[in-house]
């Protein structure tokens, strides 16, 4: 199951308020790419679709694809702050590698679509 700690659902809650459809919801995601395979992406998401896995906690509607879902087991949402700014952070056990800006991880399976990261592909 995927989590969501009060701090992230707090400032969930906050920017659902602002969305035009009332019905919108936190889809949480994986998509192939990124330097280690696998990129987390989120969402504000009214749709669902089949095999879709939708939790409540803490006033937070999350719905998560099962591919997504398989990837992300035991993972949680959170949101920090910090000097160094603020912003959601996924902690997922299921991340076996991530790459220094911890926006793309690899799976212990070694699946995914590794991408070379921006400061690569530049030089």
């Amino acid at each position: 199951m995927i989590t969501i700690t009060s701090q992230a659902a707090a400032k969930l809650s906050e920017i659902l308020k602002q969305q035009e459809d009332p019905a919108a919801r936190l889809r949480l995601f994986i998509a192939k790419g990124g330097c280690h395979g696998y990129t987390y992406g989120m969402a504000f998401d009214a749709e669902r679709h089949e095999g879709d896995q939708v939790t409540l906690q803490h006033g937070v509607e999350l719905v998560v694809d099962p591919t997504s879902s398989r990837l992300l087991a035991g993972a949680q949402i959170d949101y920090i702050r910090s000097v160094a700014g603020e912003g959601f952070t996924v902690r997922n056990p299921n991340a076996v590698e991530t790459c220094g800006c911890g926006h793309s991880f690899q799976t212990d399976d070694g699946s995914g679509d590794p991408d070379p990261c921006d400061d690569a592909a530049k030089n």
